[in-house]
Formats: C-alpha cells, structure tokens, sequence
C-alpha cells in the first residue's frame, strides 16, 4: 500500500488563503506514483477533509481518521503547510506526537521558538548571530514614544510577536504613529515586538534534511521590494524583484549558507525551513543580520522556496519525496 499523505492548510490566522495556495502547490508536486494524497482544511474544531471525489469528510481528531466511501482512512503522515497558528506555532506538532504520526515540519519546541521572534532572535544571539536592537512588550504592556524613542529610534518595525510576517507589520517613521502601530500589531498577536531598522540588501535562504540526515542548503533569494518593505502586496500581489541566485559576492554567499546550516543545525532544524536576512555594511565589509526564521515556509508555486530548486537544478517532486521519506524511515 501507498503511504497516505495528508497534507494540513488553513489555520486560524490572517494568512489562511495563502496556506489553501501552498497546499495546492504542495499537492502539485506530490508523487502520486508513491503517495495518496488528501488535503484537511483546519479552521478552529472544524477539520474537515477533501476526499478523491471533491466531496468533503469530517475528520475525526481522536485519531486523526476520516470516513471515505464507508472505508475509514488514517493517514500514515501529516505534512504541515499552515501559516500561523496552529501550523506554525507547535500545536500541531503536538498533536501529531500524540497521535505517533509523523509531519513534515520541525518539532514542537523548535516551531514555538521560531514562531516567537522575540526569543528566538535572543536565543541565536547567544551563538553570535547579529539581530537588530530590539523590544518585546507582553499582552497588556504599555511603552511611551518616548522609550520607544530612546531604547530603539526610528524608522523602526513594530510588529506582532507571534504571528507570521505578513500581517500586522508597520514600519514606523513618526513618533505619533507608534502607539496605533503597536495596536495594529495587535490584532495579529497579544506580544508586539519593536525592533530597530536596519538598511541594507534583504534575503531569504532554504534549507531542508535530505533522507541522510544532512542539511541541504538552497540557492539565496535576493528581495527587492516596490513597498517600503517586503509586506503582503510584495510577497502574494507581484509587488516586489526576486533574483535567484542573489546578487552578492562568492564569500558572503558562501558566509550566509554556512549560516544558515549553522542555525537548522543548532536549532536542530526538520522539514524545509526558511532564514530570512538582510545585509548591512560595515566599513565596506558584508555583515549578515537574521531577520526572521520560517519553519513552514510558503509553497506557493512563486514562492521562495520552490524558485531557489529551480535554480538549483532540483524538481520539488524529489524535494517533497525525500522530506517525507526521511521521516516515515525514521519512524518505521
């Protein structure tokens, strides 16, 4: 028998239509000649799946099940594509070890810390990773401009903790705009984090385990916005230039892989995973800050991630395959 795939989209935040395109990529790309396919749509307690036929089941969450034409299907692995919660933060992972079935993404605790850029930013500093100045303000926390003035100055982001990063995002130039930009971020995440700006070349870069165990780092996407920075216009409505492979130098080129292998290994990274950058200068040198880290990336067919194995000669049939047979020999 074929093992099942299902592979979990929608979720509960603002970016659930953009979790329905990167599943349908994911779909795309699957190798039916190895794998059943089905898609469960999570919206709160409504999990609900889309059977062969193009009708829908209820799936049941006590064992993850579903009922097609009077034959109860389980699925053999989970391949997780939400953004936002429940995907992105842990809960799902969570509920996949309980239920002993294996996913795509990384583990529980390495999606909450990535999912939580605050923390995350603080804790790969400890390993001498350059971040930006920045503050966490918790649920119900207040901050005068005045702080925010003095502690981070402006231009600065002020953004939601806990949430993806297409949402809820301002860059704020005003000192009489941070208080509505703080509420703004809000109502994407209660934690609101701002951090300062740094002016420089913005990239992203895959990575992802082969079947071996090794970590395989994709090509670099240079990001070169039309906005004042990569929002949800540049990323979803064409608003932005994408180079692949980003026009940097062969050292810092191979600097920021390096990196990047560097922190899926420290974090002891799972699945594909996404480390985003930009690129300062400092006395004519590269210097490589992290922005953010995705640990389920986009799959849309434009995103990232499937433009840089383009660019590397790879088919995200083979990519998908190999992520998914890594983990089912694992847990075999």
């Amino acid at each position: 028998m074929k093992p099942i795939i299902a592979i979990i989209a929608g979720g509960d935040s603002s970016e659930y239509d953009v979790s329905l395109r990167s599943a349908a990529g994911i779909s795309s790309w699957l190798d039916r000649d190895k794998f059943i396919v089905y898609t469960i749509e999570v919206k709160g307690l409504d999990w609900t799946a889309r059977l062969q036929d193009g009708s829908t089941a209820e799936v049941n969450r006590h064992d993850f099940s579903f009922m097609e034409g009077g034959v109860k299907v389980k699925p053999d692995f989970a391949y997780i594509t939400i953004h936002g919660t429940p995907g992105e933060n842990g809960i799902l992972q969570g509920y996949f070890d309980l239920m002993h079935i294996p996913y795509s993404s990384c583990s529980l605790l390495v999606a909450a810390l990535t999912f939580d850029k605050f923390t995350l930013n603080q804790y790969l500093k400890g390993y001498g990773v350059k971040i930006a100045e920045s503050i966490l303000l918790r649920k119900n926390q207040e901050i005068t401009d005045e702080e925010v003035m003095d502690k981070i100055g402006l231009p600065c982001f002020i953004k939601p903790n806990g949430s993806g990063s297409s949402f809820g995002v301002t860059r704020c130039v005003h000192k009489e705009d941070i208080q509505k930009a703080i509420e703004f971020a809000r109502h994407e995440s209660d934690d609101v984090m701002i951090e300062a700006e740094l002016r420089g070349t913005e990239i992203a870069n895959g990575v992802y385990k082969k079947k071996n165990g090794e970590a395989y780092v994709l090509p670099i996407t240079e990001v070169v916005s039309q906005n004042e920075f990569f929002d949800y216009d540049a990323k979803y409505n064409g608003q932005v230039t994408e180079i692949t492979p980003a026009r940097l130098s062969d050292d810092t080129t191979q600097r920021v892989k390096a990196l990047t292998k560097a922190i899926y290994t420290i974090l002891g990274g799972s699945g594909i995973m996404r480390v985003d950058y930009i690129i300062t200068k400092n006395d004519g040198q590269d210097v490589i800050n992290l922005l953010e880290i995705n640990a389920t990336p986009g799959m849309t067919q434009t995103s990232f991630i499937p433009q840089q194995a383009r660019a590397d000669g790879l088919e995200m049939k083979d990519i998908l395959t190999e992520i998914i047979e890594e983990k089912l020999v694992v847990n075999e």
